[in-house]
């Protein structure tokens, strides 16, 4: 007996199917179609964080340009220009503590952020290669610094025991260091390509030539941040200046030049109340405090617009890689 095995149909080709590109403003499948509530909400929601931020910034231009009656009218702040003057600006930066404090301000700034970004580069570069003899055990001991310190009192002993009270180099040594900021740009030099390290190990680079021609270069997002972050926080700090140079008025910052006019209402001694007379007499205290309240945001208006674009790439990327 013979057994006939039928046939085996032929299997119908598989034809790939082309991927349609999606649109720049097509949404995901997964996200939900987009609701007039939602757009509402929304809109309404950003329109209120932005009033929260732009009017007080308003009152503040508005109040410093005022002249004294118009203050006096106002009751305070003053929230509708009336009688806009530029004299406060005038008598402020007549000044000599004012532009001292100015000058003293940028000073600070420049070279604390100079050796905040040395010291974090190399310290973060180190701890980056896995090679490193002890980078495991320094990663530990900077990451329980961040959540255990020896307090103030000790670190003003420290810096007084150095000779550091009355010294420009209090206000910058003993915050010199931001261990996230170290995690952040360690983070970023480990995602470095090893091929390309590799390469350039062959070729004879040493770690200084591969830190300054290669991790650098790749890293220009992360590092502008970072030095934004420091730059901000020297320009802003003043808590040093109460602690190592409370009697030193002509190395004072502008921060605390600010936060003398505001503590004290009327001003300080040595500064524009008693030097200027009739002038001081004709501007209203208030607009003079508003005055250094402008002075001490320009340079970040300045130079924020300049890094904003490397926020997303350098703080977002660095800390995704790692």
């Amino acid at each position: 007996m013979t057994l006939t095995v039928p046939p085996v149909p032929a299997e119908k080709p598989v034809v790939a199917q082309p991927v349609r590109p999606r649109r720049r403003n097509e949404r995901p499948a997964w996200e939900e179609p987009p609701t007039v509530a939602g757009e509402a909400a929304k809109g309404i929601t950003l329109g209120g964080v932005l009033l929260v931020m732009l009017v007080p910034l308003w009152i503040v231009v508005v109040t410093s340009l005022s002249t004294r009656g118009a203050v006096n009218r106002a009751g305070g702040l003053v929230l509708w220009p009336d009688e806009l003057t530029f004299e406060a600006y005038r008598v402020m930066l007549s000044d000599p503590t004012v532009r001292t404090a100015l000058v003293v301000s940028l000073g600070i700034t420049a070279v604390g952020t100079v050796v905040s970004m040395v010291v974090s580069v190399l310290c973060a570069y180190g701890l980056s290669r896995s090679r490193s003899p002890g980078h495991r055990f320094l990663l530990t001991l900077l990451i329980v610094t961040m959540f255990v310190n020896g307090g103030l009192i000790p670190t003003f002993l420290v810096v007084v025991g150095l000779g550091g009270y009355g010294q420009w180099w209090a206000l910058i040594l003993p915050s010199a260091v931001s261990v996230f900021n170290i995690l952040i740009l360690r983070a970023f030099y480990a995602s470095t390509s090893a091929d390309l390290i590799e390469a350039a190990r062959i070729d004879g680079a040493g770690d200084w030539r591969i830190l300054w021609s290669i991790v650098l270069p790749t890293s220009r997002a992360v590092t502008a941040v970072m030095a934004l972050f420091y730059g901000v926080g020297y320009w802003n700090s003043f808590f040093n200046v109460m602690l190592y140079l409370p009697t030193e008025s002509e190395k004072w910052p502008l921060q605390y030049v600010l936060f003398t006019y505001v503590n004290r209402g009327n001003g300080m001694p040595g500064s524009v109340n008693s030097g200027f007379g009739d002038q001081f007499s004709q501007t209203a205290p208030l607009s003079l405090q508003m005055a250094v309240v402008v002075l001490t945001l320009v340079p970040l208006l300045v130079v924020y617009p300049f890094v904003q674009k490397h926020f997303r790439t350098g703080v977002l990327t660095g800390a995704i890689k790692g």
